[in-house]
């Protein structure tokens, strides 16, 4: 078993820089499946960036020469340009990007090199890399939610400038339910990815703790400064409990809940659009760039974007229901299990942030069938809840007129005559509330805030408006 509580393996020579408890080197099999490095590699430029803090703090306290220091941030500032540029040349002995680093660092600076792991374990090591990388790309994806609600709110201004702004069925149950505008859709799917972007906020802020200093788990007797550290790194606070430090991955799976939230969200997106683009459908008419087409059948334009928006969610729950069986039953402090903490949310980020990006261009994209909506939404059966709330207005309870609406429906169908002609014959309704079935009347009566209706818009637009500004200012 690889002890992480020591310091890491090295150099090209294949030792390993905890060799000095071992007499013989591992064996190829540990290497091979306790490696790390095939995927967190893309930690180095977050691995770099805790070290120079940790350099600047050794020096700070007088654990690193002024001269060592300057000699060790030189070999550092090489190793990210070798990195950046694609240079940088992995030896067979890199078990991880965090030893890799070292390795070359120790190569350039020599001596002064093999000071850098002073007062420092892999375990606050790796655990600072990650909340680094972390708090950029759960920003990158939030930042990409909202290019989302910006496009679902050019689209829904859009379908209100027309006239009459483009009315669509409201379904419950996938069954025509009532008419609602589509603008007043396209927003409900905004609101619900600025609850994402909310709860990637907070728990950015939960996790703006930084580890570093906790060593292995136990802190360290050498004079260091953990708050120094942090400071350097602009984390808010440095941790208050070294042990929690160490082994604390909730902020991980805190993480893969928004994203598998997200996910959730854009299936549902994904849903309404594979059905909205269909024949069956014909709501909308996806842009050539963002279909595809069949290798068999010539006639098909596929909405893959959309079926892989809906697909991909079950992966990410799946992320997320991993790591928490693999935290369930760790004891204090770091167990190598930890290490399966950064191939699921590595996924979940490139999958939700792709996904976010996919489904905003398809939206951007896509031609309404307004003519389609229209009919759809002006369907007779969408006003019978009108009809029975006409009836309320007019002193009945709602369970009665529910009921007398119902008995006008069902004679309706089973006598093959229209709604219309059906409540303009009968006693209680007659002309006045067929009046209801003129096309866009039913729709206006959504007065209440929040409603579906044109006359509520104005209002929503501004709320949804300032809450979008709200999280680009919380982003920048």
């Amino acid at each position: 078993m690889v002890d992480r509580d020591l310091p890491g393996r090295e150099v090209a020579d294949g030792a390993a820089l905890w060799h000095g408890r071992f007499e013989s080197g591992p064996s190829r099999d540990l290497m091979d499946f306790t490696e790390s490095i095939s995927f967190d590699r893309r930690l180095w430029a977050d691995d770099i960036e805790g070290s120079r803090a940790h350099v600047q703090m050794l020096a700070h306290v007088g654990l690193m020469s002024a001269g060592d220091a300057e000699a060790v941030m030189l070999a550092l500032g090489a190793v990210h340009a070798e990195m950046a540029a694609g240079d940088f040349v992995f030896v067979a002995t890199d078990e991880d990007i965090h030893t890799a680093i070292e390795r070359r660092v120790t190569q350039i600076a020599g001596e002064p090199g093999a000071r850098l792991h002073t007062g420092r374990s892999r375990n606050d090591q790796v655990a600072t890399a990650l909340r680094l990388w972390s708090r950029r790309e759960m920003r990158s994806v939030a930042a990409a939610a909202l290019s989302l609600v910006d496009v679902l709110a050019a689209r829904a201004d859009e379908a209100d400038s027309a006239e009459p702004p483009v009315a669509v069925p409201g379904y419950t149950h996938l069954q025509r339910a009532q008419p609602v505008l589509l603008s007043h859709h396209l927003r409900a799917h905004a609101w619900a990815l600025l609850r994402d972007i909310d709860r990637i906020q907070d728990a950015l802020e939960r996790a703006d703790v930084s580890p570093l200093g906790a060593g292995a788990l136990a802190g360290s007797s050498l004079p260091i400064d953990p708050s120094f550290s942090a400071a350097q790194m602009g984390f808010a606070a440095p941790f208050a409990n070294s042990l929690d430090a160490v082994s604390d991955r909730d902020h991980v799976a805190e993480y893969l809940f928004a994203l598998s939230l997200i996910g959730v969200h854009l299936s549902r997106i994904g849903e309404e659009w594979v059905l909205w683009t269909s024949e069956e459908f014909g709501f909308a008419v996806l842009d050539d760039a963002y279909a595809t087409g069949s290798s068999m059948l010539p006639q098909k334009k596929n909405a893959d974007i959309a079926e892989l928006a809906r697909g991909k969610a079950g992966r990410l729950i799946g992320n997320l229901a991993g790591l928490l069986a693999t935290l369930k039953g760790l004891p204090l402090a770091y167990n190598r299990d930890l290490q399966e903490d950064k191939e699921p949310l590595f996924d979940s980020v490139d999958q939700v942030r792709r996904g976010l990006v996919a489904v905003a261009g398809m939206i951007a994209t896509a031609r309404f069938v307004t003519t389609k909506m229209h009919d759809a939404a002006n369907a007779e059966s969408l006003v019978a809840t009108d009809i029975a709330e006409w009836l309320v207005e007019r002193g009945m309870p709602f369970r009665e007129a529910h009921a007398v609406v119902g008995k006008v429906v069902r004679d309706a169908l089973s006598s093959g005559t229209s709604m219309v002609q059906a409540v303009a014959a009968h006693p209680q309704l007659g002309p006045e509330a067929a009046a209801l079935f003129g096309e866009g009347v039913a729709l206006g009566r959504r007065l209440s805030p929040g409603a579906a209706g044109p006359r509520a818009q104005p209002a929503q637009r501004v709320l949804l408006a300032t809450a979008a500004e709200a999280a680009r200012r919380s982003l920048m």
